[in-house]
């Protein structure tokens, strides 16, 4: 038995209503919840994107708090999201009217297209076509 899919995945940012702006103005993200000081949580496609703030979530749960365990990083993470050459380009333009800077734009060599930026925090994000990793195009 193995997995077969990451249902969420976790980035940390300690000022969260920059993070929350970010993820839901430039990227379009929905919303799901957010609890302020801790958390902002969005959906992604069949996925949910996690924000955490490092320092709250490392602490205990107390009362009646769900029982999930201390957790967290600090540093820029990385979180790439599936696309086409074609909303790779849309993508591109998107984050160019946004004033959000490429740091990277290139073609692997075993085919794929990949544009890398930061978030707020300085999380890496990248946008991908999923040829890079011999998957199945979206």
């Amino acid at each position: 038995m193995t997995p077969n899919r990451v249902l969420e995945t976790v980035l940390y940012a300690s000022d969260l209503p920059a993070a929350s702006a970010f993820y839901r103005e430039v990227l379009g993200l929905e919303l799901v919840t957010e609890e302020a000081g801790r958390h902002v949580f969005f959906r992604c496609g069949s996925q949910v994107l996690l924000i955490f703030n490092a320092e709250a979530t490392a602490k205990p749960a107390t009362g009646s708090a769900l029982p999930v365990p201390p957790h967290g990083a600090h540093g820029p993470g990385h979180v790439c999201f599936a696309a086409s050459a074609d909303e790779i380009e849309a993508w591109r333009g998107r984050l160019d009217a946004r004033g959000v800077a490429i740091e990277s734009d290139f073609e692997w060599p075993q085919g794929g297209r990949s544009i890398y930026f930061r978030d707020p925090a300085g999380n890496c994000l990248e946008f991908a076509e999923p040829r890079i990793w011999a998957l199945e195009p979206i």
